[in-house]
């Protein structure tokens, strides 16, 4: 990790002018510990980590600690944030309200622009919020689509921190793009050629980021934009850890790979992943419960995957032919698809959706559950009977997998999921991959039931490298752990900015 000791920017001294500098002191001098806050874009999958890293800084590290969380007109409601909170009386969750960018997008505009404009478009709520606070905060730390909430950190005189809730491979090709000449970049989008990213894994076509393949997209602009954003922060946190991505980690610290592009310090905090929640069994675990150890495999494609009418009529008919228990998170067909009323029938021999292959409910009611749009995931891969998961690779689902030592069949829908397949099969060891993705639209019966018969009846290596990371993330994350003393070095930073504004404060 780069780390010098930390010398106060510029706009900490007190000669500044900038606006709301001595209301910041004034507050500075009532607060008596540093104060973080967390700007989370939409999505369970930026939320969740965000969560759980202002659950870290509170409890491990001793901060107060505010969220800002964009909202949406489909947002969670406060409570049920509150439920997914670590630390629900400990964390003040804000949310800011719902922006309006209906007249900034089109039918057309994609998932990342969209989040990028709202998160534009939330700044002016952001700023009146911190505004109204009793105690302005030491520190903003943003996601990946918050970095333009650079400036308020400026304006108010906190250190401020981009936060990568994906991995360190990720992290390195957003800082990377800027500085890519139009010959390379062509050759990786016109030529399908691998990507070379220095002294990381290269970037293969088949697994690229949506966003790069077109330069006149506002998606790519975006992206761009926030890669080069990056290198202003104070520092960038990432949701990994060393064991993980060791290789990754290094070229971004090396000063004649990519650290010639990352201009700034890297912090390996992760994994940052939701923990269970206690309470009452649902009568899911209690199936579970009921089942031999490592025996059943888990389906679930995140809170905002969904497959083709056609796709899912394979994916079930692969399940039930496999022979393998299973719970299966289903979502109806995504819409638009082309085949998506082909499938359907008006007269059902039981009570299977009408999606699903006629009676599938009925043939494998003593092998599987089906569980309508939603699943308590942590619970379930955290269960002993738990021996495999098909994932769309989010990387929320990834480091959930891990850290409860389940090795995974990758199933890329979109985003960075791709790029997560190819380090999970490739390199971590931990999954096996389809060889039917993203080549073709639709993978085959057939294929399925092949990888899901290997991934729980052969998959011993894979199953004990991920029970060795999930050993050595709990060690990570444990203090005086890589990832526990990475965050110590971030908070020791804020402590030292906090400490003295304060006594410039009292001072004044």
């Amino acid at each position: 990790m780069k780390h010098n000791k930390y010398l106060l920017p510029s706009r900490f001294r007190p000669s500044s002018q900038k606006p709301f500098f001595f209301h910041y002191l004034l507050a500075t001098m009532q607060n008596t510990k540093p104060h973080a806050a967390l700007l989370s874009s939409p999505g369970m999958g930026h939320l969740i980590p965000v969560l759980e890293l202002g659950k870290r800084l509170l409890t491990n590290h001793g901060f107060t600690v505010t969220i800002f969380v964009v909202t949406t007109d489909n947002s969670l409601s406060k409570s049920q944030l509150l439920k997914q909170s670590p630390c629900p009386d400990l964390l003040n969750i804000v949310l800011l309200p719902p922006v309006d960018v209906s007249s900034l997008i089109t039918p057309t505009t994609g998932i990342l622009a969209q989040l990028a404009i709202m998160m534009r478009e939330a700044l002016p709520k952001l700023r009146s919020a911190i505004l109204a606070m009793e105690f302005c905060p030491t520190v903003l730390i943003v996601d990946f689509f918050g970095t333009e909430a650079m400036v308020i950190a400026d304006e108010f005189n906190m250190l401020k921190y981009a936060f990568m809730t994906s991995t360190a491979w990720f992290l390195a090709l957003t800082l990377h793009m800027p500085t890519i000449d139009k010959a390379i970049e062509d050759n990786h989008v016109k030529n399908q050629q691998a990507l070379l990213i220095p002294g990381c894994k290269s970037l293969e076509f088949r697994d690229t980021f949506e966003p790069v393949l077109d330069r006149n997209d506002q998606m790519y602009i975006e992206y761009k934009r926030m890669g080069v954003e990056m290198q202003k922060f104070d520092g960038i946190l990432v949701n990994t850890w060393q064991d993980l991505e060791g290789t990754t980690l290094g070229a971004l610290e090396d000063e004649k790979r990519l650290g010639r592009v990352a201009q700034v310090p890297i912090y390996p905090v992760g994994p940052l992943v939701r923990a269970i929640t206690p309470g009452p069994k649902s009568e899911m675990l209690e199936w579970l419960d009921m089942q031999p150890i490592e025996s059943v495999i888990y389906v679930s494609f995140g809170s905002g995957g969904a497959l083709s009418a056609r796709q899912t009529t394979e994916l079930a008919c692969g399940l039930e032919s496999s022979g393998q228990r299973f719970i299966w998170v289903v979502r109806p067909p995504i819409e638009g698809d082309s085949a998506a009323t082909v499938f359907k029938t008006n007269h059902r021999t039981d009570d299977t959706p009408d999606f699903l292959p006629d009676g599938f409910l009925t043939r494998t009611r003593k092998m599987g559950l089906v569980v309508p749009m939603w699943a308590p995931q942590t619970e379930i891969l955290s269960h002993p009977s738990v021996g495999g998961f098909v994932s769309h690779c989010g990387w929320n689902s990834t480091l959930e997998s891990i850290v409860n030592g389940v090795p995974m069949i990758t199933w890329p829908l979109y985003a960075e999921q791709g790029m997560n397949a190819a380090m999970l099969s490739e390199d971590i060891g931990v999954a096996i991959r389809s060889k039917s993705l993203p080549a073709k639209e639709v993978v085959a019966r057939e294929e399925i039931e092949t990888m899901v018969r290997t991934i729980m009846d052969k998959g011993d290596a894979r199953r004990a490298r991920a029970k060795t990371l999930k050993s050595s993330a709990e060690k990570a994350l444990s203090k005086g752990g890589s990832s526990y003393n990475s965050l110590a070095h971030v908070a020791n930073d804020c402590e030292t900015a906090f400490k003295y504004l304060k006594a410039k404060a009292q001072g004044a």
